[in-house]
């Protein structure tokens, strides 16, 4: 990954990190940035060659990262932690944040839009949300309540 796809200044929220929780993210990579002297075309994270990392080397950095986070944070021995759960995670936290799913779809590379609907699917606070959104909590039940003379009627059939 590029710095200028994760450290943007652009304002729009699949590119820019600098928002709420993830602002000592944001410091910190600004800071891994400067120290070392990295462009805005140079890659993030380098092997030691310089060049990308590839995917069994980021599994095997996060692997290492997350045994040593198991010592302060022991509910992380025994979960796997792939690149992929820090990918959903990722996508929930920005589905959660309000940004839509055909923005999500784009950040994540998904050729189709409805592969994002999964993201939807999982999250059960968006549910809630809007059953919540449904009635107002002052509003009576609009449930139909059939009349006694119609019952009456049913109930002879």
């Amino acid at each position: 990954m590029g710095i200028a796809g994760v450290l943007s200044s652009d304002p729009a929220p699949f590119l820019s990190i600098n928002s709420g929780e993830l602002q000592e993210t944001s410091r910190a990579l600004r800071d891994w940035v400067r120290l070392a002297g990295l462009a805005q075309s140079d890659i993030l994270f380098p092997n030691r060659f310089g060049t990308a990392m590839s995917r069994n080397a980021v599994q095997q950095r996060l692997r290492l990262w997350v045994q040593s986070a198991s010592a302060s944070c022991p509910s992380l021995l025994g979960r796997h932690i792939s690149p992929h759960t820090l990918r959903h995670t990722t996508a929930m936290h920005l589905l959660q944040s309000g940004v839509s799913s055909p923005v999500i779809a784009l950040w994540l590379g998904h050729e189709n839009p409805a592969t994002t609907h999964q993201y939807v699917e999982a999250d059960l606070q968006m549910k809630e949300q809007a059953l919540s959104r449904m009635h107002p909590p002052n509003q009576k039940n609009l449930r139909f309540k059939p009349a006694s003379r119609l019952l009456r009627f049913l109930d002879s059939l």
